[in-house]
Formats: structure tokens, C-alpha cells, sequence
């Protein structure tokens, strides 16, 4: 019992990653790039220091700067959901003495964007002065926008400038100081005051903020720019054209939410927010849309962006909800009102002042653009405020308090907004669960089953890999190793939903019925090479079946790879990452082929292979089949039935076997079988199985009616049970 609690509890924990808050990342990240090739004229880095997870950037014995890693002090999350981290040199005078971009996930920098020009644009941001950042509110910059990575683009600048500010503050580098505490009393949201009613009231006294631009105003900033193209490409309506006009109200302070969404809206609001959120109403009208068409799934709205000091708010398609309409009456028409979640984690204090930040393109070439920005400012009413005397609570105790609340509360709001793909994945797997453990009436009529198993994995392939993005691999495994040597989070690991549950799916299948219940229907990569060789077998493309003696001795290789991926995560997990790529999974369902050609060329070879060889690459080569073959050898049950006539003298299971998990002597080889069931379909064919032949013949012989006919009487199987 002790090991069976274990299993589940180690296979649970498959896919937890590195808690990266345990453990600072510079010392990592320092020692991927010399010192010279972060600040040129530097020698070395010191120590780092016992109080915040900064180096001095040495030169002949001086310090010349200080060295940090963006990520040890701001979220960097990027557009493909991992961070990007970056080193940064900052001055006693708190200007970037040298910047460089280590490590990133970004498929669009990946597959298309030339690094030289990534690199280009971080070289750009050394000069940058902190304190005049400060001074300017944090505009004190033009950023870079390369056209085909705005996202990505905008987290660096982000993450470099707020963490900047962080250690220049921390350090009091240029003048700078750390933000004091809060003596006496402070402003907070006053719950009980009122908004006006009317629309035009709310403008006027500032419970509403617009932005208005006309086609003049528009012009004359793109021909302001360096670039002469973009004041070339001016458009041509009429001057006094509104380009696009955006009024924005908090509405998350209740007397606001309340005037502007009505009673219904405003409380459907309060349950979509969590403790500690806020939530902001961007209405539009005009040429130009703040939302845009380019955010899909997963993605991030990049026209617009939420600052407040060192905080900024990049909104994600779940933290967006759209407004199909407003309370007051004299509320003007607007093409696009919606509803913004400011997540309780993100630092944003409703009573300071605030800025929408809104990016304006515009096609300068075939694919270039240029960009411009536009602040909407907003600070909320006298009115709506309130003083209070904060309690004070010691600052090392309130900061952990608060960081295990901010994720606690992370992974919950994660799963409350993960509702319809939880429920969806549940009913995959019940639906999974009732075809094994009925598996002898779900496999009776042999042409149903078929379509029924072809059906689930389309809906394993197309929603639960391209769509959800739920794929397994052997990464999370190696993950586990480094996780359990430097320590984990369980709220770590429940930041994936969907990847949690097919986990524990795994672990709860490996006791049931082995591997095969994850590799042969769960698996999106498994599911894309069965379909496409059941199109290849309809397109009469040869199916060549390897020789009983080739076959079992190309079965170890899968455990090889296995094992030396194993064994170089125990000196390197990083270098383990990249030798994964034997796993074609991030390639075809993660990025759907969006990748460099390599990569690709490779997942189609596996592929193509797979259309003469059914799952060549699972029989042959998956590291995470092999895996999760280890400790399915201690499954509890075997469920697949067998005649004492299989192997001796009926080979039809065998030969027909899609995978060839069946010996020649009748056994099948639990490792290597995917619970495909197409043996239980066999079991019961009244055409090609003999020994149901010979029953039905005896019965024919002797005059007893057909199974399902009325009068027909229980025979006793001959079969042995599981």
C-alpha cells in the first residue's frame, strides 16, 4: 500500500517544473554569459549579495555596475507562457550599462525572426536612464516594436524596465530610494459612495476618462517619427475624423460598476472577480480598434496595456470578457465595450493614478510596421475614496503571507477559469473509463468500435493537443528530478489544469490497465499517427510489417533513449531539455509545424514512417512510453481476455495487431500494447475468430438458436476471465 501511495504521488508530480522562487536564477543565467559580453569593457562578476540576488559587474578589481536577472524580481511571462529571461548591468548612476536576452520560449522568434534583430533591439535599451523613467512615468522610452513580435517585444521592455527600477531602488542607485511605508492613514476604494446616474455626469466629474484622437492627431505622430516612412503612408480621411475615442471606468469600485453595468451586470461581474481583483471597462469607437483581431487563445491583447509606477498589466484573452451593453441611458453607441480582470497579484492599487497605454500600427511595408503610443490617464475621484490607518505587521512575515496567498489564489483563478476544458477533459476520461471497464459490450459490433475510437482521437488530437495544448512528454519527467532536488510547490504544479489531471489520470491508469490508456487514446501525437495511417491504408499505401525478430529487438531502443535522457538530467537538466527534442511533440501539436525546418522536416519523417509502420515512433523511439512502461508493470489487473487456443494454433490476434504486442506464443506484452482493444474485437468476430466459429458451428450442430435470438439459452464461455 505504502508503494502504491507513492506511485501516485511521484506520477502526480511528473510535470512540476523548478520552483524558481526557491532559488534566484542569476547564478544560471551568469554562467551562460561572460561579463564582457553583457558590459563590454567589464573583466568579471563579484559575489552575489547575501540580500538581493544582484552581482557587481567587475573591472580590473572595480565595480563599475551591478548585474541582475529580470526574472528573480518580475514576472516575464512571454507569449508561449514560460518567461523570458534576461540579464541586465545597470550604473551607480542607475543607466543599463549592458543587456543581454538568455533564455526564451517565444515560437515567433523561434521560427521567423532573425536573432541578430532580437539582439538589435535589447542592445538598444543600454543608455537608458532609470531616473529619467522615473521622472516621466515610466514614457521615458520609445520602445522597439519589431513587427511580427509585439508581444514578446513588449515583455522585454517591460520586464526590464520594472525590474531595473527595482534594484536601482533597492540599491539607490541614481538618487533613487526605496518606497517608504505608509505612515498614517492612507486612501482606499470607499465601498459605500455613489456614481452619478447619467453618462455625461460621470464624464464630468471624472468617474469617466477618454482618449480622442482624430486622423490629423494620428498623422502628425507617425510623421514624428525617425522612420519617414510611416508619416508617408498617411491616411486620408478627412482631418477631423475620429480615429478612435476610449472612455475608461473602474468597475470594480462598486458605486461605478453599479451606475455604468446595472444591477444584473455589476453582480454577474462579482463573480467573476476574485478577492483582491479589480476590474476595468474600456469602451471604443472610431477607425481604429484597441482590441484588435491578432489576440486568439492563450494570447495576449498587445494594443493596450495597464501602468501604474513599476506595475503593468498585459490583458490575456481570460482576463477579458466582452459588454453588450451599458446602463445609462444617455451612454453613447460604441463599436467595443468590454471588461478587463486586473488580477489581485499584479501590485495595482485602485487608488493611485493609473494609464491605459494604447499602440497604434500602421503598415509602412509589405511587412513592416511602425508604432506609435497614446496614454488615456485615470485617477479615480476624491469621491470614491476613503482614508484609513493601516495596520502594521512585520515586513519579512507579510511578504511571505502575501506571496503564498498571490499563488494560491493564482492556481484557483487558473482552475475557475479552466471550467468548460476541466469538464470537457472529465468527460473524456469518464467516457474512457466506461469503454474499459465495459469493454466486452463496447467492442461487440467491430465497425462502431472502430468509428467510435477514430472519433475520440480526432477529439484528443485537435482539442486536447492543438487546441488545449495537454501534451505529455518525457520534459515533465526530467522536471520531476530537478524538482525534487531543489524543492517544489504544490501550487507549482496546479497551475496547469488540464496537465494535473491527465497526470493523475496516468497514475491512476498505470494501476489499472498499464500504459496504454495514456498512449493509446490520450496521447495527441499517438492520435496523430494513427490517423493518418488509417488515411494511408485508405489510400492503399503499403503497410510493411517487421519481422518478429527486427521487431523485438528494436523495442529497447525506446528505453535507451529513455535512459540517457535520464542520465544527462542528472548532470544537466537544461542540456536534457534540448536532447528531448527527440520527442516530436513540441513541434507537431504544441507549435502545429510552426517551426524552424529541422524540427519539422524531423516530425514529418516520423510521420511518414508512421504510414507504412502503424506508430513507428511509439513502438520504436518514445522515451515517454518507455517511462510510463516501467512502472505500469505493476498493474493491478489483466483485462484483456484470452481463448487457451490464442498463439496455439490462432495467430489472428497477433498478426492483426496494429502494434505487434502480441508473441507469437499468444501473450501480450503489456509494455508494449496501447489498449487499442482491437484484440476484444477480435475476441468476439464471429467471421474471423476460430474459436467463436467453432462455437457457433456446435451450436448450429446441435440446433441451439444464435446468441440474441428469444429463445436462446446461456452458454457457458470458454474463454478465460480477466
Amino acid at each position: 500500500m505504502i508503494l502504491l501511495v507513492r506511485l501516485i504521488l511521484v506520477c502526480l508530480t511528473l510535470m512540476l517544473p523548478r520552483f524558481a522562487l526557491a532559488e534566484p536564477l542569476l547564478p544560471g543565467l551568469l554562467a551562460k554569459l561572460p561579463a564582457a559580453a553583457l558590459v563590454p569593457q567589464a573583466d568579471g562578476y563579484g559575489p552575489m549579495r547575501d540580500d538581493l540576488p544582484v552581482v557587481p559587474v567587475l573591472r580590473g578589481g572595480e565595480t563599475i555596475g551591478w548585474a541582475f536577472a529580470t526574472s528573480d524580481f518580475v514576472g516575464t511571462t512571454g507569449y508561449s507562457g514560460k518567461p523570458i529571461h534576461t540579464l541586465v548591468a545597470l550604473d551607480p548612476q542607475a543607466r543599463i550599462l549592458g543587456v543581454a536576452l538568455v533564455k526564451h520560449s517565444e515560437p515567433i522568434v523561434l521560427i521567423g525572426i532573425p536573432d541578430a534583430k532580437i539582439k538589435a533591439m535589447v542592445a538598444g535599451y543600454v543608455g537608458l536612464d532609470l531616473v529619467a523613467e522615473v521622472n516621466a512615468g515610466g514614457t521615458g522610452h520609445d520602445v522597439d516594436i519589431i513587427s511580427g513580435a509585439t508581444v514578446t517585444v513588449m515583455v522585454i521592455d517591460d520586464s526590464i524596465v520594472r525590474s531595473g527600477l527595482k534594484v536601482a531602488r533597492a540599491l539607490r542607485l541614481g538618487g533613487l530610494h526605496p518606497e517608504a511605508p505608509a505612515q498614517g492613514p492612507v486612501l482606499q476604494v470607499d465601498p459605500d459612495a455613489a456614481a452619478p446616474a447619467d453618462w455625461t455626469t460621470m464624464e464630468g466629474d471624472g468617474t469617466l476618462r477618454r482618449l480622442s484622437l482624430d486622423v490629423a492627431q494620428v498623422n502628425e505622430a507617425f510623421a514624428a517619427l525617425e522612420d519617414k516612412r510611416a508619416g508617408e503612408r498617411a491616411l486620408k480621411d478627412a482631418p477631423d475624423t475620429r480615429y478612435i475615442e476610449i472612455q475608461a471606468a473602474l468597475v470594480s469600485v462598486p458605486g461605478i460598476g453599479r451606475a455604468l453595468l446595472g444591477e444584473a451586470e455589476y453582480a454577474n461581474l462579482q463573480g467573476w472577480l476574485q478577492p483582491g481583483d479589480h476590474a476595468l471597462m474600456l469602451a471604443g469607437r472610431g477607425l481604429y480598434s484597441f482590441k484588435g483581431s491578432g489576440y486568439v487563445r492563450g494570447g495576449i491583447f498587445d494594443r493596450i496595456v495597464l501602468i501604474q509606477d513599476d506595475v503593468s498589466v498585459r490583458f490575456r484573452d481570460r482576463m477579458h470578457r466582452r459588454l453588450v451593453s451599458l446602463a445609462p441611458a444617455d451612454a453613447p453607441d460604441f463599436t467595443e465595450k468590454d471588461l478587463f480582470r486586473i488580477p489581485a497579484d499584479s501590485g495595482f492599487d485602485p487608488a493611485k493614478p493609473f494609464r491605459i497605454q494604447l499602440l497604434v500600427q500602421r503598415e509602412i511595408g509589405p511587412i513592416e510596421k511602425a508604432f506609435t503610443t497614446f496614454d488615456l490617464g485615470y485617477q479615480l475621484p476624491a469621491a470614491y475614496l476613503r482614508k484609513v490607518t493601516p495596520v502594521s505587521a512585520p515586513a519579512e512575515a507579510m511578504a511571505t503571507q502575501e506571496e503564498g496567498s498571490a499563488q494560491a489564489d493564482l492556481w484557483k483563478k487558473i482552475w475557475r477559469g479552466s471550467k468548460a476544458d476541466i469538464i470537457a477533459l472529465g468527460g473524456m476520461l469518464l467516457v474512457l473509463t466506461g469503454v474499459f471497464f465495459f469493454q466486452t459490450f463496447a467492442t461487440r459490433n467491430a465497425r462502431l468500435f472502430f468509428w467510435f475510437r477514430m472519433g475520440f482521437l480526432t477529439v484528443t488530437l485537435v482539442w486536447l493537443g492543438w487546441i488545449a495544448n495537454a501534451q505529455l512528454s518525457v520534459v515533465n519527467l526530467m522536471a520531476l528530478f530537478g524538482a525534487l532536488v531543489n524543492g517544489f510547490s504544490w501550487q507549482a504544479f496546479l497551475l496547469d489544469p488540464l496537465t494535473f489531471i491527465l497526470w493523475f489520470a496516468v497514475a491512476a491508469a498505470l494501476l489499472f490497465w498499464g500504459r496504454g490508456a495514456y498512449c493509446g487514446w490520450l496521447c495527441p501525437f499517438g492520435a496523430l499517427q494513427e490517423i493518418t495511417n488509417r488515411i494511408a491504408r485508405a489510400l492503399h499505401v503499403p503497410q510493411w510489417t517487421l519481422p518478429w525478430g527486427l521487431h523485438e529487438r528494436l523495442w529497447p531502443v525506446k528505453y535507451m533513449i529513455f535512459l540517457g535522457l535520464f542520465g544527462v538530467s542528472l548532470m544537466s537538466i537544461e542540456q536534457a531539455e534540448h536532447l528531448a527534442e527527440v520527442e516530436p511533440f513540441k513541434t507537431a501539436i504544441i507549435l502545429k509545424f510552426i517551426r524552424a525546418w529541422p524540427f519539422v522536416a524531423y516530425a514529418a519523417a516520423l510521420l511518414m514512417a508512421g504510414l507504412f509502420v502503424e506508430r513507428f515512433y511509439c513502438r520504436y523511439l518514445c522515451p515517454l512510453g518507455a517511462a510510463l512502461a516501467i512502472p505500469a508493470r505493476i498493474r493491478m489487473f489483466d483485462w484483456l481476455k484470452r481463448y487457451k487456443e490464442c498463439g496455439s494454433p490462432c495467430q489472428s490476434c497477433a498478426n492483426q495487431c496494429p502494434v505487434q504486442a502480441i508473441h507469437p506464443t499468444g501473450e501480450i506484452n503489456p509494455n508494449e500494447c496501447v489498449n487499442c482493444l482491437h484484440c476484444q474485437v477480435l475476441y468476439q468476430s464471429k467471421t474471423i475468430c476460430p474459436v467463436v466459429i467453432k462455437k457457433m458451428k456446435r451450436r448450429e450442430a446441435i440446433g441451439t438458436p444464435p446468441a440474441g435470438h428469444p429463445n436462446a439459452k446461456p452458454v457457458a464461455s470458454e474463454g478465460v476471465t480477466p
